[in-house]
């Protein structure tokens, strides 16, 4: 695909989950959290441009600073969603105003980064968009999963059917 491609792609996917983030949707035991974020970090890294050959230093600085920005849209997301139990045991989240003021500091800080690349005459391609959105998206669906109590420990935790084994004796 071509770079605007790419651009107009990623920026369908960012309003989509922009709009679907308003409307109270299910969070779900479901373990595959990782896979969307996992697949934009591998066709991010298969892109020739995720650093600019002649500015390698400063180019390699601004994705740096593109995912920590990522991190903290992902974490803002996450901690300004209501989560909520239905009595049937359904956990539920909806994005809320704040939700709104994270998307649009973060996306305020991107563009500022971009700036910051064109002044300084380094190309940015649409790898470093896709690795920002992929750790927005792991952040976000990791820090609402551990909210909504998906994540149980292996170890440790009795349920209620446990019955502890008599010792024997010698």
């Amino acid at each position: 695909m071509s770079g605007l491609t790419h651009v107009l792609v990623i920026c369908a996917v960012i309003a989509l989950v922009i709009v679907r983030q308003f409307k109270a949707q299910q969070i779900s035991a479901d373990r595959r959290w990782w896979v969307i974020p996992a697949v934009l970090v591998f066709l991010a890294v298969r892109e020739p441009d995720v650093l600019d050959a002649h500015h390698q230093v400063v180019s390699a600085v601004l994705l740096g600073a593109e995912v920590l920005v990522g991190l903290a849209i992902g974490l803002g997301w996450a901690r300004t969603t209501h989560v909520w139990t239905e009595p049937d045991g359904a956990v539920w989240g909806k994005g809320s105003k704040a939700t709104a003021l994270v998307w649009g500091v973060g996306i305020g800080l991107r563009l500022g980064l971009f700036g910051v690349g064109a002044l300084l005459g380094v190309r940015q391609g649409s790898a470093a968009l896709m690795l920002a959105l992929a750790a927005t998206l792991l952040v976000r669906s990791a820090m609402l999963a551990q909210r909504a109590g998906l994540f149980r420990p292996a170890y440790g935790v009795a349920d209620a059917a446990y019955k502890p084994m008599r010792k024997d004796r010698v």
